[in-house]
This record gives C-alpha cells, sequence and structure tokens, in this order.
C-alpha cells in the first residue's frame, strides 16, 4: 500500500541483536535510585557524552522519585540530561533497554520526555524500536499508543503516508490494529486533506478484519464533505445506512449544507428524514440549515412547513432560523412578509434581531428600490447599538447604485472608513456596477485604478463587470483587454465569461473568433450552458452556415442543455434563409410539440418562405396549430407582406380565412390587400373580398 524506507525484518534481526544491555536493574533495590542530587547534576555541557548505563539510571531515579505519570516529562530529567549530549543511537538504545528491563511506563517517560526535541521526534527508528520492544513484552496498548503518536507527529511534517505504512507493517509485526486505532489514523488523514489516503486506509481495515464504525464511516463523510464530493458522500451515507449506522447532529448538518450548497436540496431533505425515521434527534440548528437550503431555493412554503414541524416537537426556532426566512423572502420578492416576520422578532423577549437579521432585511428592500426604508433599517440598527458590517454596507452601496444615488454611495463608503471598516474589492464592484449600467464608464475606470493603488485585487466579478459593459458597448477589442488582465492576474474566467465574448463576437459575425473561445472553455473543463450553445447557433445561423449551427444544436445534450424557444427560432431562421424547409418545419414541429412556443418572427418567416414557392397550403398548415389570437397576427402580417411583393393571389387565400375567423377585419391589412390588387389590375380579388365582408357585417 504505502512503501517502507525501513522493514520491520531489519530492526529484529539486525539491529536489535547489537543493542547494549546494560542489565542494571536486575537485582537493584529501589533505594538505588535515591542518590543524591549533587552526583546527578555532575552531567553538565561541558561532561563528555554521558553512558547509556548512566542515562538508564538517571531516568529511573527521576522516574520513581517523582511517580510522574509517562506523559508527562520527569520533572528533574531535563536538569538531569542534556538532549544535545545524546546521539540518535543511544536514544534508540536508551528506549529498548528501559522498555526490557525497567518496564513500559518507565520507557514512555523517557520517550515523552525525548520526543519533545525535535532531534528525537521526528527520528521513525526511535518510535519503530519502542513499538518493538512493547510488542516483545505483550503491551500492545502500549504499543498503539506510540505508533499513533508516530502518525500524529509526522503528519506534522508532510511524512504522514510514510507514518501510515509503518502503522500498517506494525501490524505484520504483531501489533494488533484495531477499530479505534485505525480510526485515529483516519481522523489525521481527514484532517490534512488526504482523501484518497483514507480510503486506502478504510480498505486495509476491511481486508484485515477490523470492523469499520460508525466512527470510520462519519470520517469518510466529513472528509468528502469539505472538498465537496456529493457523488462520494452521497456513497457513504448509503454504506452507513447499509449498516444502520447514524450520524450525530454536527455530521447531519455538515451534510444537509453541502447537498443544498450543491442545489441538491430534495436529496438534502430525503437524508434528513431518513436520519429521523432511523432515530436522530434533529436540534434546531439541523432544522435551520435545512430551512435555509429551501429558502434559497425559493421554496419558501416548504420552509415554513419544516418550521412549523420543528415548533411542533417542541423546539424553539432562534435569530439565525429566523434570519433565514426573511432572507429568503425578501429574495423571493415577498419583502412586505419578511417584514412582518422581521417585526415579530423585534417585539420578541428571546430573541432580537442581529446584524444578518438587519443586513437580509436591508438586501430586500434594497432589490425593490425602497432606498428610504433601506437607510431606516440603518438607522434603527445604530440606536439598537449593533455595529454594522462590511455586508451591510456593500448592500446599501449596491442598492444605491441601481437608483443612480452615486453620492449617497459615496457617502456610505466614508462611513465604513470612520468606522474602521476595511473597503474590499466587493464594496467596489457594487460601485463598478452600478457606475457602468449608468454609463459612468470614466468614472469606473478612475476608480478601478484608485482602488488597485490602494493595494486591492480585481476578482472575477470585478472583470465580468467591464467585459459585460465593452461587449454590449460592441467594443470586443477592449473587452479581450480585460479578459487577457484577468488570465494575467492568475483569475481563471467562468463560462459566464465565456458566453458574454462569444455572443458579442457572434453579434458581429466574427465566428472563428467564437469558435475559438468555445473551444478554449471546453479545454478548461467548463460545461456551455444553453445560451452559450444558442449564442453560436444564432452566430453561425446569422452568416448563413446553418449546417454548422444544426451541428451545435445536436452537441447541446452532451453538456445536458436544452434549447429554449430563443434556440429554435435562431436555427429555424438560418435555415429559412438557405431555403432548408424541410430542415425548418422539422425543427419548428419539434419545438410545437415541445409546448415551446415559436415567436412571430419564427411563424411568420416560415410560413412566408413556402408562399414564396407557392405552397400556401403547407404555410396554412404551420399556422394551424396556433391559437386564434396568434393565427389572427400573424396571418395580418403575413397578408401585409405578400402584397408588399405583389403576391395578391396567395394572399387572397390567407384574406378569406382571416374573414373567417377574424368579426373585425384589420383596416391596414385591407387596405394593402386591396392596393396590391388594383397595382396588379385583380379588381375581381378585390370584389369578393368587399361582397365577403359586408355579408359578415350584416
Amino acid at each position: 500500500m504505502v512503501p517502507f524506507l525501513i522493514t520491520l525484518h531489519k530492526y529484529n534481526t539486525t539491529f536489535r541483536h547489537k543493542l547494549i544491555k546494560p542489565l542494571i536493574f536486575l537485582n537493584t533495590k529501589h533505594e538505588h535510585f535515591h542518590t543524591t542530587t549533587s552526583s546527578s547534576t555532575s552531567l553538565s555541557l561541558s561532561s563528555p557524552p554521558p553512558s547509556v548505563k548512566t542515562v538508564c539510571s538517571l531516568v529511573c531515579q527521576s522516574y520513581y522519585q517523582n511517580q510522574t505519570h509517562f506523559k508527562s516529562t520527569p520533572p528533574k530529567l531535563n536538569l538531569l540530561l542534556d538532549s544535545n549530549s545524546l546521539s540518535l543511537e543511544q536514544a534508540i538504545t536508551i528506549v529498548a533497554s528501559l522498555s526490557d528491563e525497567a518496564g513500559s511506563m518507565v520507557a514512555l517517560s523517557f520517550f515523552y520526555w525525548a520526543i519533545g526535541f525535535e532531534k528525537f521526534r521526528y527520528f521513525l527508528r526511535f518510535y519503530i524500536v519502542l513499538a518493538s520492544s512493547l510488542i516483545e513484552n505483550d503491551n500492545l496498548e502500549r504499543a498503539d499508543e506510540v505508533m499513533r503518536c508516530l502518525v500524529k507527529n509526522f503528519a506534522e511534517i508532510g511524512r504522514f503516508k510514510e507514518a501510515v505504512g509503518m502503522v500498517i507493517e506494525m501490524g505484520n509485526q504483531g501489533l494488533v490494529l484495531n477499530t479505534w486505532g485505525l480510526n485515529f489514523v483516519l481522523g489525521v488523514a481527514v484532517e490534512m486533506g488526504l482523501i484518497d489516503l483514507a480510503e486506502k486506509v478504510f480498505d486495509e481495515m476491511c481486508q484485515r478484519g477490523v470492523f469499520p464504525n460508525a466512527g470510520s464511516f462519519k470520517l469518510m463523510v466529513v472528509g468528502y464533505c469539505r472538498i465537496g464530493g456529493v457523488r462520494e458522500v452521497d456513497r457513504w451515507l448509503c454504506g452507513m445506512l447499509e449498516r444502520g449506522f447514524l450520524v450525530d447532529n454536527a455530521t447531519c448538518t455538515l451534510v444537509v449544507r453541502l447537498f443544498c450548497d450543491k442545489g441538491l436540496v430534495s436529496r438534502g431533505l430525503w437524508f434528513f428524514n431518513r436520519m429521523v425515521d432511523l432515530g436522530l434527534t434533529p436540534n434546531v440548528i439541523n432544522y435551520t440549515c435545512l430551512i435555509n437550503g429551501l429558502c434559497k431555493r425559493g421554496s419558501i412554503k416548504q420552509g415554513f412547513e419544516l418550521l412549523e414541524e420543528m415548533v411542533r416537537k417542541g423546539l424553539k426556532p432562534n435569530v439565525y432560523t429566523h434570519t433565514v426566512m426573511i432572507d429568503g423572502l425578501c429574495k423571493k420578492g415577498w419583502v412586505d412578509k419578511a417584514f412582518r416576520l422581521f417585526l415579530k422578532l423585534v417585539r420578541s423577549d428571546n430573541y432580537k434581531p442581529n446584524v444578518l437579521t438587519y443586513t437580509a432585511m436591508i438586501n430586500g428592500y434594497c432589490k425593490e428600490e425602497k432606498m428610504n426604508r433601506a437607510d431606516m433599517l440603518l438607522s434603527k440598527m445604530l440606536e439598537q447599538g449593533l455595529v454594522p458590517n462590511v455586508n451591510t454596507y456593500t448592500t446599501l452601496i449596491d442598492g444605491h447604485c441601481k437608483v443612480g444615488n452615486f453620492d449617497r454611495a459615496y457617502e456610505l463608503m466614508d462611513t465604513m472608513a470612520e468606522d474602521g471598516l476595511a473597503l474590499n474589492i466587493c464594496t467596489y464592484n457594487a460601485l463598478f456596477d452600478g457606475l457602468c449600467k449608468k454609463g459612468r464608464i470614466q468614472e469606473a475606470y478612475e476608480l478601478l485604478e484608485s482602488c488597485l493603488r490602494c493595494g486591492l485585487h480585481a476578482d472575477r466579478y470585478t472583470y465580468t463587470i467591464f467585459i459585460s459593459y465593452s461587449c454590449n458597448c460592441e467594443d470586443t477589442m477592449l473587452a479581450l483587454v480585460f479578459f487577457n488582465k484577468m488570465l494575467k492576474d492568475g483569475i481563471s474566467p467562468d463560462i459566464h465569461i465565456y458566453t458574454t465574448l462569444i455572443a458579442a463576437f457572434c453579434r458581429q459575425k466574427r465566428m472563428e473568433e467564437s469558435k475559438r473561445l468555445f473551444d478554449d472553455s471546453l479545454k478548461l473543463g467548463l460545461i456551455p450552458t444553453s445560451k452559450t450553445y444558442t449564442s453560436m447557433i444564432c452566430g453561425y445561423s446569422r452568416d448563413k452556415k446553418a449546417d454548422i449551427a444544426m451541428n451545435y444544436f445536436q452537441r447541446m445534450s452532451e453538456h445536458g442543455c436544452t434549447p429554449d424557444s430563443i434556440t429554435y427560432c435562431a436555427l429555424i431562421s438560418g435555415l429559412c434563409k438557405e431555403s432548408k424547409l424541410d430542415a425548418a418545419r422539422v425543427l419548428y414541429d419539434a419545438m410545437t410539440d415541445k409546448g415551446i412556443s415559436p415567436c412571430e418572427v419564427t411563424r411568420l418567416t416560415l410560413a412566408y418562405e413556402y408562399c414564396k414557392i407557392d405552397e400556401s397550403s403547407t404555410a396554412m398548415i404551420i399556422l394551424e396549430k396556433l391559437d386564434k389570437k396568434l393565427w389572427i397576427r400573424t396571418v395580418n402580417t403575413l397578408i401585409r407582406k405578400l402584397c408588399n411583393d405583389q403576391k395578391v393571389d396567395i394572399s387572397a387565400v390567407f384574406f378569406h380565412k382571416l374573414i373567417d375567423k377574424d368579426h373585425n377585419i384589420d383596416r391596414v391589412s385591407l387596405a394593402a390587400f386591396m392596393t396590391a390588387c388594383y397595382e396588379s389590375n385583380r379588381y375581381e380579388l378585390v370584389s369578393d373580398v368587399s361582397e365577403r365582408i359586408l355579408k359578415k357585417s350584416s
């Protein structure tokens, strides 16, 4: 499993036979150890290195005089011995001799004294020799203790893998590996984030017949939770459930939070209910975590249902429970309901709103652009003695920027500085975004330069703001300048930034650049969104390259993307431009069969193209799927377009259909039709239509 630098066989057959065994304890009474301090303190720095026999005697003297616990450094040992005067080989000989002749407690006393010094603490053989001696003396409990100490200490210097390998090897040499000891190793591996090594240790447990317990599974679950491994967490949880193991409340919260953060709220709810069914007694924190996940997803009703369940079980929601509900209501746009819950908290005798609660409520008002109320809540906070944090001020600054009140935004920034709050890049981003959206781009550039001079670093969102603004202004050169600066700063662009750039180049029919950006995003492991694909499809369709557009359309499913109305309409329009009407109609039918309503331009374009090739019956069939209102509006536009092209015979067919369906004939359509007929000398068509209109009106 792990390569070993030294095998125990070497220690047991070669090194151990060379140990000096100063049999100084065999026929000695305790009185021997009560020598005077003056004789002991003669070992000064200027003295020659003490012999093994002398050191053993001093260790025993110190231990038996004080009867200290073996994990404590003997009080006088530091005075009696100088660690610098002992070599590594001497330390090995001493600890082996003490274990053999004076007993495990004395040997461990010296061991714990020695590993207090870096020289011995990270000396592998020192641990192995003592553990081997203890195993020979059948003191497996103390040997296991030494190996745990080895794992812990070697983890400090990055030699954890080597230490784990030696623990397993010791199992081959007589150390009884148990669940508790290997769980200790698992715990250190998880703490260090070495989850792959933890997996191997767990497998080793199973192979050696050491049965993992609930603690073993819990450690693996916690390890994968920390690195966000949803699938692995799910796998280990299933393993726990199969064995009837329960997680504790803290682990339950960790798992639920992971599922919720990854957008798997339903899975988190299932797991929570499953644990409760198996006997877990949920606490306020468990419920609050799950309610938070539901509210962030927008499932406010479910959140309230869980809150009611919590109260029925005798648990009292705390201020954090109410805060997540208020935050969820505000994000849903139900600010009035959130404020009623906020007032309930204000009037409560048990809990009062904290900074997070006020910030959530302020954020709700900022989203509704009710800045007077948001400022009022800030004043109330200060009256209550609560100190607004950076998030509170940033939320307010963002709100004022969105409504164009930059004077108030700068005033709040000054207040932050006066209160000793450091402005972070998020605060500046709120200003950048507001200034760009209000067209004050030069001011945004100057503020960015000022921000960078202050030592702050632009983050991904900063670059997203300026790249998006540049693309909206069709200034792709400037957008690429920001993009390259972001890469130079070591910030990886996300798919949103790539999509923004791709869409801008597609609008300019620069499809080579768009394709290069699309391919680069795939190489980085980014997953294109429906918007990314739609931009490429629109670009190639506009560039009259419908075959390539169709290829991207067919690739959408590879990344789990679903085409929407815009995707279909762009591709249908592109196919129509190239007179590929059969393919366009197939897409149109597929679109309507899926319940996606085509836009008016698409309906009109496809019907008109069929009319151009004198297939008005096909155009009629296409439009028949529309409801009456959409049909009338589309046919009116189609008639005017056909009349403009002097296709009066076909327009007459549609006009008669229009008379059948619509009691109120559109005057513009009628005028266009009659004008086209007169210009074409088709007076009989005007007569037929006029006669039908008169009959219907009468």
